[in-house]
């Protein structure tokens, strides 16, 4: 059998195919996928789903003077394989590889850079407003869909891109049945017959004549289109498009690329803006992921054969995951206490509030991928009287930036923020990295901020920031928890850390919770050199008791500060300042993440990469005494 795969080196080869071999093509595509991801993880089911509108856009269209702006990005992988990346594609998501994501340094296919949701259609907007600017006639389409479309974000650009009247393609892949599709036969032949080239063009005549009778023709041309409308209403129930001034198209059968390439090219000959709605079945291809996309979204290795995940994180790390003493935290305290409540933002799993939403179902809101919202909303309960628990990725959280100081921390509610994925991540690159937000909220008024080494740790840091009224963030790595939880048994003081070693070095490294297994393999090998250090939890990174740390860096003959998150505005440039301030005498070291730091790998290969591990950290110690 000929792998026509391997003749696909751009997408004008794609071209000379026939509609047979595209149907093989599509086949080899989801086999390359699923070989892949099963090897190194990745976003699965979703990528599975669009095999086929992925191969009928780029026959349509001319990429990359048109452009295609995949929302989120966590369905590109089609898209790499079809626009020269195939050879590097098996290194996808591994350090030196291919991002996961759409990147502009990897293609001229991509042309924008994607990672977080419900940014295509603006990011698409801009790019054909910029494209109509300069004098050029490239067409710029927004693929969006598997959830985006539940942000804010997309629907102010909906907006304004039908206030433009610009000639904007959106595909909306509904692959969920998130928009009521209508499947009669009267309304898929009023979408098929409204593109064809004739209707458009006795529709934009018929338009003119109205228009240009003297006297009442720009009220008959009104009242014509609000009797359109109420004649589309009858037979879409998906209207909403239309009244923000865009054709709509559909529903269509995704995985009929023939059928998809014939609307796509009449699409193509619009001069305003249109919707295309797109029917995809999520995991197409792979009968696991068919019957639970969810669980197949976003998965590690995993065996092909029988689809059981190899790297499952609970079953290699048997529930030691911080993101599994929160989860088992949240429901005991929630337990004692009727007034917790917890939200998320379409990170039921990933956050670990599945176990919340069985016990407490009417206490646990999933708000979508609404982050904005999510904040805000957690804002009005805590004024309520009640203790809302926002989980959040560190990466996702800094979208909300505005609500946390306008409705959360300026009227001092008591919005408890939990950061999962706080500083390194594996596999997702830069758009997914946690280490922002250390610098970023240390500067929010009355913001409490803290980062736990452990389970028990975890959760003491919960309770402490239930029983205060004003707002605290507890951050916390994907990572492993340390079996030891006895050198953090220490109760919880604010401002403080605890000493989880402590041996009368002459060395003291204070560092971020996630960091103790690094931190520990460090004094170690400085041990054998002949450096006695000790070893100190911040635990506090907001606020700190400034007196007693000057103290404590004093006592030693270096201090260094270890963090997981960005060098500039963190918690080591605060510490180096205040040293500073107060005429520190001892040596002072800061180890934190660089501005252009290495962002794709596993966690532990990028905190070798960016120095933080345990080898890094001891050489700097040697080098700064």
């Amino acid at each position: 059998m000929t792998n026509i795969l391997s003749t696909v080196r751009g997408p004008d080869d794609l071209r000379r195919l026939t509609f047979t071999e595209l149907a093989e093509l599509a086949v080899e595509i989801r086999k390359t996928i699923i070989a892949t991801v099963s090897e190194n993880g990745g976003h699965l089911a979703s990528n599975l789903g669009v095999v086929e509108l992925t191969i009928a856009l780029h026959r349509v269209f001319h990429s990359p003077e048109d452009k295609i702006v995949f929302d989120v990005g966590h369905q590109c992988y089609t898209h790499k394989l079809l626009t020269g990346r195939r050879e590097q594609f098996m290194l996808l998501r591994r350090s030196g590889g291919l991002s996961g994501f759409p990147k502009r340094c990897e293609s001229v296919h991509d042309p924008f850079n994607t990672g977080h949701a419900s940014t295509s259609i603006s990011a698409a907007i801009g790019l054909l407003a910029g494209e109509r600017l300069r004098g050029g006639n490239d067409r710029t389409i927004a693929v969006i869909g598997d959830g985006a479309l539940t942000g804010g974000l997309a629907y102010e650009a909906l907006a304004h891109a039908g206030q433009l009247s610009l000639p904007l393609i959106v595909v909306l892949n509904d692959n969920k049945m998130s928009i009521s599709p209508n499947v009669s036969g009267l309304s898929k032949y009023l979408s098929r017959l409204s593109m064809k080239a004739k209707y458009q063009s006795f529709r934009r005549n018929f338009d003119s004549i109205v228009q240009n009778i003297p006297l009442f023709g720009k009220s008959l041309f009104k009242g014509v289109n609000r009797v359109k409308r109420a004649v589309k209403a009858i037979f879409y129930m998906d209207n909403f498009f239309v009244d923000l001034g865009f054709e709509y198209v559909g529903p269509i059968d995704g995985h009929d690329e023939p059928q998809l390439e014939k609307i796509l090219h009449d699409v193509k000959k619009l001069d305003h803006p249109v919707v295309v709605h797109v029917i995809t079945k999520k995991g197409k291809g792979y009968r696991f992921a068919e019957r639970n996309p969810d669980v197949y979204h976003g998965v590690p290795s995993f065996s092909v054969e029988n689809g059981i995940e190899l790297v499952r994180t609970k079953k290699k790390y048997g529930g030691r995951l911080f993101t599994d003493a929160f989860s088992d935290s949240i429901v005991e305290l929630a337990s004692h206490d009727a007034r917790v409540v917890s939200i998320t933002a379409a990170m039921e799993n990933g956050t670990g509030l599945t176990l919340f939403k069985e016990k407490f179902p009417s206490r646990f809101f999933d708000t979508g991928i609404t982050e904005e919202h999510a904040v805000t909303f957690a804002a009005g309960l805590a004024l309520q009287g009640f203790k809302p628990v926002v989980a959040i990725y560190s990466t996702f959280i800094q979208r909300a930036m505005d609500q946390i100081i306008h409705d959360v921390s300026l009227q001092e509610a008591g919005v408890v923020f939990c950061l999962d994925r706080a500083g390194f991540v594996s596999g997702d690159g830069e758009t997914h990295q946690g280490l922002y937000d250390i610098a970023l909220f240390r500067t929010v008024p009355g913001m409490t901020i803290l980062a736990p080494a452990c389970r028990d740790e975890l959760k003491a840091m919960l309770h402490y920031a239930l029983s205060h009224s004003t707002p605290t963030m507890v951050r916390y790595p994907k990572a492993i928890q340390p079996d030891d939880s006895l050198p953090f048994a220490a109760p919880i003081e604010t401002g403080r850390g605890v000493f989880t070693r402590r041996i009368g070095g002459t060395v003291c490294i204070a560092f971020t919770g996630g960091l103790y297994t690094q931190v520990l393999d460090a004094a170690n090998r400085l041990f054998e050199q002949g450096v006695a250090v000790d070893l100190y939890n911040l635990r506090f990174l907001k606020p700190v008791d400034e007196d007693y740390l000057v103290s404590l860096a004093n006592a030693y003959k270096a201090f260094a500060v270890v963090e997981e998150g960005i060098s500039a505005g963190g918690f080591g440039e605060y510490t180096a300042s205040l040293a500073r301030q107060c005429g520190c005498s001892t040596c002072l070291l800061t180890l934190a993440v660089a501005e252009n730091a290495a962002t794709l790998g596993t966690r532990e290969e990028l905190l070798r990469l960016n120095g933080l591990d345990g080898a890094s950290i001891a050489a700097a110690v040697l080098n700064r005494l």
